[in-house]
């Protein structure tokens, strides 16, 4: 009995330390690190130097830069686990920040695929100014995607389990607002994960039980009704991070109006080991 609950009040040290560090273990994780007497992979590791030395170059833009502040990079890179020699892509990459970032911390040895959808007439500045970005010199190792969503198949051209990491940052609400076929992207980035692989998302929150409501207006989604659809892909959501919380977000702010203000969710989730190369919203063989 003395033995069982020195285990649960390790486990109970270990889960307040995440929680000061910005991480909250899922729940069903939290059955296995009690199995484990506690240890828990899931504790982020320190920002590495090759993340300090990407954020920090002094090649990224100015704008970019600006942004920082309200993004928090640094910890966002390690809590996904970036590093170098990685290949990993940028799912909806936009104007490619987050892009850039992943390029400079995987370094020359790594790999990072751009993704974006064809650009709507009004956004073809946006457009130029992703592409132009790409063919920056110390972007060499970006290959640019363009593929539509309509098309969910061919969103990620790669070789199967050949990609370490995906990251969809703040634009998993657009694909539910235009009523994409998420199951079928997930289940893309799925195969396209190596077993173990991350794919790690940022979102805008919305009001908890509002589901898929304010996508298109607010640009916010429920956290709930997100992670539910990417867990029925077959992905473990294994770690929730605190670091882009803000509790004075009421939930009703329109965010181009607030960026880098409102409250976000960062969820971390991983293509189990002996998973295979198909996720849940595809046929398996």
């Amino acid at each position: 009995m003395r033995t069982r609950l020195s285990i649960r009040a390790i486990i109970f040290a270990a889960v307040i330390a995440l929680a000061a560090l910005g991480v909250i273990v899922g729940s069903d994780n939290i059955a296995a690190a009690e199995a484990r007497a506690g240890s828990s992979s899931e504790v982020p590791p320190a920002v590495s130097q090759a993340i300090t030395s990407a954020v920090n170059s002094p090649d990224r833009p100015a704008a970019d830069k600006q942004l920082d502040a309200g993004r928090h990079p640094e910890q966002i890179l390690a809590f996904f686990g970036i590093a170098p020699g990685m290949h990993v892509a940028d799912v909806w990459a936009g104007g490619g920040y987050t892009t850039e970032l992943l390029a400079r911390t995987v370094g020359p040895s790594g790999k990072v695929y751009s993704q974006n959808g064809p650009f709507p007439p009004a956004f073809k500045k946006g457009e130029e100014a992703w592409k132009a970005r790409l063919k920056e010199p110390g972007l060499s190792n970006v290959v640019e995607l363009q593929k539509p969503f309509e098309h969910p198949d061919d969103v990620l051209p790669v070789p199967p389990e050949s990609l370490d990491a995906v990251i969809i940052d703040m634009n998993y609400h657009d694909m539910v607002g235009r009523g994409y076929d998420r199951a079928k992207i997930n289940a893309a980035v799925f195969k396209a994960l190596k077993p173990g692989g991350v794919y790690g998302v940022v979102d805008n929150s919305a009001a908890p039980g509002s589901g898929a409501r304010d996508a298109n207006t607010l640009h916010r989604i429920d956290e709930a009704f997100e992670t539910n659809e990417i867990k029925q892909a077959d992905f473990k959501l294994v770690a929730v991070s605190a670091v882009l919380r803000n509790p004075k977000d009421d939930r009703t702010w329109f965010v181009m109006k607030h960026r880098g203000e409102q409250d976000r969710f960062v969820l971390k989730f991983i293509k189990p080991a002996g998973a295979g190369g198909v996720g849940a919203g595809l046929p398996h063989s």
